[in-house]
């Protein structure tokens, strides 16, 4: 049974991922006025699948003075630690691949190897540009880790366990956005960093670094790096929604569940909570999508200021003031959260 959840859950963020890309694609064209892509099947749905045919059979070019296995290497670790994260995602009560106690310690130390991935294709390819894009990347998933760290630390306090079950069926009573405003802020800024979207995509830059560091890939080394990107950008959709949306919990879950008393311990309630989660991700995606081409992207020092001047400060600012409250015994806060 465990088997065919996770083939079914590689499945879904496989497929998952061609749908954002022609979702991208539709709502920018939508933002600048064009039709997008409408071509390639009934309005032009079948165009993801067109692509990866097309990276499929596009000749795989390995710069002669590159490290060929540490460049064949790069592309294939995204896609890995991409995938592996989807383990922690809980999609209803108990369905979740990898239930850890530390499960959001284990999300942090996952997205932190990531950058492994975006280090190691700037270095192996042996080129000034993609160098540069991955030593970006490095620097700047390093800066907005450290904030967003802290994010999850004001959640885990609150919540009092570092399972992630736990945390989601902790918001039972009130979701963390209501309670904990400025962890989900700053957990959203650094999803944007942590995934290198813009307005903070600096590790490729296109005017400044031609690709960044995949500008010496192509074919389907090219096409994992892409597949990781949108399948990264669901996932930190997913997370926002657990941490601090509710997760799979329903909207007054409680109220519906007296309303149809025979809906507890069902089926058709697990159905809810999956459709409810996937909703809510769905949501933030197209969120990711809408700054992207709504937003102009960073300059460099403005992207080092805004994570170590602001968002840092503002973080280790907010875990003390969440800290201090709870030791002190806030009433209020201490009677949302069920302590």
């Amino acid at each position: 049974m465990l088997a065919l959840y996770i083939f079914l859950l590689l499945n879904f963020f496989l497929i998952s991922a061609s749908i954002l890309v022609y979702a991208e694609r539709k709502v920018s064209a939508y933002i600048h006025n064009r039709p997008g892509p409408n071509r390639v099947g009934p309005l032009g749905l079948l165009q993801p699948f067109a692509d990866v045919i097309k990276l499929v059979f596009k000749e795989e070019i390995t710069p002669v003075v590159a490290n060929p296995f540490i460049h064949s290497l790069a592309p294939v670790i995204m896609v890995m630690i991409a995938m592996t994260t989807t383990a922690l995602i809980p999609f209803s009560n108990g369905m979740v691949v990898a239930d850890l106690n530390v499960g959001a310690l284990a999300l942090l130390g996952l997205t932190s190897i990531a950058v492994y991935g975006v280090t190691l294709a700037g270095w192996s390819s042996n080129s000034k540009y993609s160098l540069l894009g991955g030593l970006r990347s490095s620097a700047q998933m390093i800066s907005y880790e450290l904030s967003m760290g802290l994010a999850v630390v004001s959640v885990i306090l609150m919540t009092g366990s570092l399972r992630i079950m736990d945390i989601v069926e902790a918001q039972n009573f009130a979701w963390n956005f209501l309670i904990n405003p400025i962890g989900c802020i700053i957990f959203i800024i650094t999803a944007f960093a942590e995934t290198n979207r813009a307005p903070f995509d600096l590790p490729e830059a296109e005017q400044e670094l031609v690709g960044g560091y995949h500008t010496e890939y192509s074919g389907m080394k090219f096409g994992m790096f892409f597949l990781a990107e949108y399948v990264n950008l669901f996932i930190a959709s997913f997370f926002i929604s657990t941490f601090f949306f509710g997760g799979y919990l329903l909207p007054f879950q409680d109220t519906i569940i007296g309303w149809f008393p025979g809906l507890a311990d069902s089926l058709a309630l697990t159905v809810l909570q999956m459709l409810s989660l996937v909703v809510k991700a769905a949501f933030f995606a197209i969120v990711f999508i809408w700054v992207r081409w709504t937003l102009p992207r960073f300059k460099y020092s403005q992207l080092m200021v805004v994570g170590w001047k602001y968002l840092l400060p503002i973080a280790v600012v907010w875990v003390t003031i969440v800290a201090l409250w709870l030791a002190t015994g806030a009433p209020f806060l201490q009677s949302i959260i069920g302590w």
